[in-house]
């Protein structure tokens, strides 16, 4: 299992507007381009998901960040270096993504990811990738590959080929930072 051939082989999905299962520093996920909105509806319709329930953006440094907030509080950067397990900061304001992954307060999470598929999937891309659990929307979070529904695996234009035995206790904790520094945990 070579991690640049499915890194070249996702890229070539999501580049044509396509959606991919993959392995997350977390759970696995289904992903796409974050600033295709056609390739977003797709998750959407896939997980039988409301679009007011809005989705995760990975990224993969502070420079892509910056791309999408103009803003962001010093908090947030004292959280993502603190952070010992992967952390979902949602935001104020997102820009340059596309408008059906906003939630309707005018927010966005997103988490910076050091896994190495996931980072050298986003270096090719040079944007964010929308992250969603591997569901339908109302059922389990699968822990691992062999738990996500044949519906879904069936429904993606392309299943990574990593880390197919690995399994995952948790998903990431959310914390919404707003840009008057109000924090709160959503999710632990």
């Amino acid at each position: 299992m070579d991690v640049n051939q499915e890194v070249h082989n996702a890229f070539e999905v999501i580049k044509e507007g396509g959606i991919i299962l993959y392995p997350t520093d977390t759970v696995w996920g289904i992903g796409c381009d974050a600033t295709n909105p056609e390739a977003i509806a797709k998750i959407y319709k896939l997980k039988q998901r409301a679009e007011t329930q809005s989705m995760i953006c990975l990224m993969n440094g502070e420079k892509m960040v910056y791309n999408v907030f103009k803003e962001i509080p010093e908090v947030a950067w004292q959280i993502i270096d603190l952070s010992e397990k992967p952390t979902t900061l949602i935001l104020d304001q997102p820009r340059n993504v596309a408008p059906n992954i906003i939630a309707p307060d005018n927010t966005l999470g997103m988490r910076i990811v050091k896994e190495p598929f996931c980072f050298k999937l986003m270096e090719r891309m040079k944007k964010p990738l929308v992250s969603t659990s591997a569901n339908i929307s109302g059922q389990p979070t699968p822990k691992s590959f062999k738990e996500i529904s044949p519906e879904i695996i069936k429904g993606v234009d392309y299943v990574v080929n990593l880390h197919h035995d690995k399994i995952t206790e948790k998903a990431s904790t959310i914390i919404k930072l707003t840009n008057d520094s109000q924090v709160k945990v959503i999710r632990k």
